[in-house]
């Protein structure tokens, strides 16, 4: 459902020997940004209704309500002179602000 890059997965792996046990990338959408929907992430613990997938190492939760506006999306990490962080690459956006942080 979701891909990483290797530098994506690099980033996330690392960062996430500190967290807690139990604990997965949760990667969700929430109403708000310019565009309409803002894209999220946080290690959390997965809920029930979570839909949990594995890709390129890094094991994730994505919440029911979020799936649909995910699904194909490619998670990359760019620390490059002018890095921007991770970037959220989703085939079901129709547009996106300027930023890269939300979407409709």
């Amino acid at each position: 459902m979701i891909s990483f890059t290797k530098a994506a997965a690099n980033q996330i792996l690392e960062m996430s020997q500190n967290s807690e046990d139990g604990k997965l990338l949760r990667i969700f959408i929430e109403p708000g940004g310019c565009s309409g929907f803002e894209y999220g992430m946080s290690m959390d613990i997965p809920k029930e209704n979570d839909k949990k997938g594995e890709n390129s190492g890094v094991k994730y939760a994505v919440c029911s309500d979020s799936v649909e506006y995910l699904k194909g999306t490619e998670i990359h990490f760019d620390d490059g002179l002018a890095g921007k962080g991770f970037e959220i690459r989703n085939p079901n956006a129709k547009s996106t602000c300027g930023c890269g942080k939300s979407f409709s």
